[in-house]
């Protein structure tokens, strides 16, 4: 892609302005926190300090709606810590420039570097250097500094506060991420009735997982309806798979194929059933019609072999489904009073283990070596959170310094709009710096229209500030340009507070804004980290996880003892490897690089063929036999030879080579040959359906093949 189509393309995603589920409770609860800060400040304090508990108050709320699984309260108030510390330390180290400058690199690099831990810590690293540009602007000594600084921590506490004291849909983000889950794989079977092949987006299931996880705090608050279904749902999936597979499932036309239909659709139905009730915490709702689709029939078509397992299997797993919600299922089929006086009674006895086996989840404390490890891994100039922490620290204290030299004032608003613009990838960080300068116009505009056309005070400055943070939470997920908008008139207001005329805002804040917008972008321009060079090593992760999964797998078929941790443990690493494969290529794609190592059309091959033999090792799994059945020697024989393969094919990946699969392709032939036409040979026939799928990734990775596909299309 060129520059020019890259720049046109994020310009046009940053000014993008999408519709959203607003949330209009949560918005006024944040905003009232805001409210009470700066009304308590004007009454009993100055504007000075007014400002200060605004901006703690307003980027504690502002935590609190980012995407993260841990209590609001808690986000609050470390938010407002870190902002106290920070304020503090800007406030001690502003009177001199060279002190500000080192403290500004400083802080900016640790800021940069938390991106490491992970999107909502590098967020809020990123709010306490923009806060800190900000405040110590206001005139102050060393005791009103811990006073300005005690007063951001008050914001938080006030925030915090009226979480606890008004709860709105509490644990609602962990049954959004539970229902989402279940809806996706209702989808999913919907679309397996037309599609026996359809592709599977694990991301549901792996943001489930995510909320899933627990302190142990939270482990003993957590609802009941939040406890089971996630696990389900996980074995259902691969059930479902196998059920429409036309190789391993019901045939391909027929009565057969028109009895799978049947039980997908009503599973479908199942999962959205227990999604709402889920999402909404009420009882499992199921028509009667469905139920009679979930029994096995005493007349009409059948399945038989693999086919008729895996419908077995998932009338099991979708009876455990309904019964891990927790809730009691209403239908007016008479017998549905017994089965769910039974399913309440299982579930009061597995309660006291499940409260015990929830996934953990490191405290705030235990955090610290987690986060330090991170740092650790990514503190290198390889690394593109490494190279976006020097970028960003670099760009803040020239914007810092060009924006002091400027006789405009304000010169702290430049390396503001460089920090909360800058993204460790290109896309990110061009969509937002065109959305802030867009944005920041629009918003300090109108602020400074209000301003002068109603000449408020103090008060009704506040009162107009409230009501743009009120905005901002309601609207933050619309865009960034409406964000950008929002903030630019909070500020105005803000400072107005302060006593600031709005002609003092205009002209230079619209300037340092360009200019910190500008800086922003040169920077990332002159000195990129671009995805598009890591593709093949992003590839051969892939390759390496999904390789490990299909050997779980056929380890289980060989040896049949329980070892279904390590299957589970490799699917984990599989999916998570496939998704920065995919955020890695969507990435790459709208970098304006030349394809280094790897062609868009192999890019797309070596996808298809590593998607297919992820769901080739889901099929088998789907059939895993139980601990007491035979040993299957072909099965370890063809493990063997492709766990000796796998380490020279990942290689070759790297070092663009044609990975070798001949061991493994011997290994199945002398397999298939002692199996014969088995009717039951699930795992032969997923083994072989993986060894196409490896035979389909070296066509695409092999040297030349870029020039024979252009070939082929002349």
């Amino acid at each position: 892609m060129t520059w020019a189509n890259a720049l046109k393309k994020t310009a046009r995603a940053g000014l993008t302005i999408e519709r959203i589920t607003l949330e209009p409770l949560v918005a006024i609860r944040g905003a009232c926190g805001v409210a009470v800060v700066v009304g308590l400040m004007l009454a009993f304090g100055s504007p000075a300090l007014a400002v200060s508990s605004a901006f703690g108050a307003f980027a504690s709320g502002l935590a609190t709606f980012q995407r993260s699984w841990r209590p609001r309260p808690l986000l609050a108030l470390a938010v407002a810590g870190v902002l106290g510390l920070s304020t503090f330390l800007g406030y001690l180290a502003a009177a001199h420039l060279a002190t500000f400058v080192a403290l500004l690199a400083v802080w900016t690099l640790l800021s940069g570097m938390a991106w490491a831990v992970g999107p909502v810590t590098g967020f809020v690293a990123t709010q306490t250097v923009a806060v800190m540009l900000v405040t110590v602007t206001l005139p102050t000594s060393v005791a009103g500094a811990a006073e300005h600084a005690a007063l951001i921590l008050v914001g938080g506490l006030v925030q915090a506060a009226l979480i606890l004291l008004f709860p709105i849909r509490p644990w609602g983000r962990q049954r959004d991420a539970l229902a989402d889950a279940l809806a996706a794989e209702a989808d999913y079977a919907r679309r397996l009735r037309h599609d026996p092949v359809a592709r599977f987006d694990p991301q549901p299931l792996m943001d489930a997982r995510s909320a899933a996880e627990l302190t142990p705090r939270q482990a003993r608050g957590r609802p009941r309806q939040l406890g089971g279904p996630r696990g389900v749902a996980e074995r259902i999936r691969p059930v479902l798979a196998s059920l429409a597979d036309p190789i391993v499932g019901a045939p391909p036309e027929g009565p057969g194929r028109d009895r799978a239909r049947e039980l997908l659709g009503a599973a479908a139905d199942v999962l959205d059933a227990v999604a709402r009730a889920i999402r909404r915490g009420r009882p499992v709702r199921v028509t009667p019609e469905v139920m009679a689709t979930l029994e096995v029939p005493e007349s009409g078509p059948r399945l038989d072999g693999a086919a008729r397992r895996s419908a077995l299997r998932l009338m099991a797993l979708l009876a455990d489904v309904v019964e891990a919600s927790d809730e009691p299922l209403r239908a007016t089929r008479p017998t549905a009073e017994k089965a769910t006086e039974k399913a309440t009674e299982k579930t009061a006895q597995k309660t006291a283990e499940k409260e015990r086996r929830h996934l953990l989840r490191p405290t705030m404390a235990g955090l610290v070596p987690v986060g330090w490890r991170a740092l650790r891994r990514e503190a290198r100039w390889s690394s593109p959170v490494g190279r976006h922490a020097v970028r960003v620290t670099t760009v803040a204290c020239v914007g810092y310094l060009l924006g002091t030299a400027l006789p405009l004032g304000h010169g702290y608003w430049a390396p503001m709009t460089s920090v909360m613009v800058m993204r460790p990838d290109f896309a990110q960080t061009y969509q937002r710096g065109v959305a802030r300068f867009v944005g920041t116009l629009v918003g300090v505009w109108a602020g400074a229209g209000i301003t002068a056309l109603t000449h408020p005070g103090p008060e009704v400055c506040a009162a107009l500030a409230v009501v743009s943070v009120g905005l901002l939470y309601l609207l933050m997920r619309t865009g960034y340009i409406v964000v950008s908008a929002c903030i630019g008139a909070y500020i105005v207001f803000l400072l107005g507070i302060a006593g600031e005329g709005w002609s003092q805002t205009v002209q230079a804040r619209l300037a340092l804004t360009l200019l910190g917008g500008v800086l922003a972008l040169a920077a990332y321009a002159l000195w990129p980290s671009w995805e598009t060079p890591r593709l093949r090593d992003r590839l051969a992760d892939w390759l390496r996880t999904n390789g490990d999964y299909a050997l779980a797998v056929l380890d289980a078929h060989a040896r049949p003892e329980n070892r279904k941790r390590r299957v589970r443990e490799a699917l984990l690493d599989a999916r998570a490897a496939r998704l920065e494969w995919e955020d890695a290529a969507a990435r790459a794609l709208k970098e304006p690089v030349r394809h280094r190592g790897i062609s868009r059309a192999a890019e797309r091959a070596a996808e298809s063929a590593l998607a297919t033999l992820g769901r080739a090792a889901m099929l088998m799994e789907a059939h895993l036999p139980g601990p007491d059945a035979e040993p299957d020697p072909g099965a370890g024989e063809f493990a063997a030879a492709l766990r000796a393969a796998l380490p020279d094919a990942v290689a070759a990946v790297r070092e663009r080579r044609r990975p070798d699969w001949a061991g493994p392709r011997v290994a199945l032939a002398v397999w298939v040959a002692r199996a014969g036409d088995e009717d039951e040979g699930v795992a032969v026939r997923g083994s072989e359906l993986l060894q196409e799928a490896l035979d389909e990734l070296a066509e695409a990775l092999a040297p030349g093949q870029q020039g024979r596909n252009r070939a082929a299309r002349r």
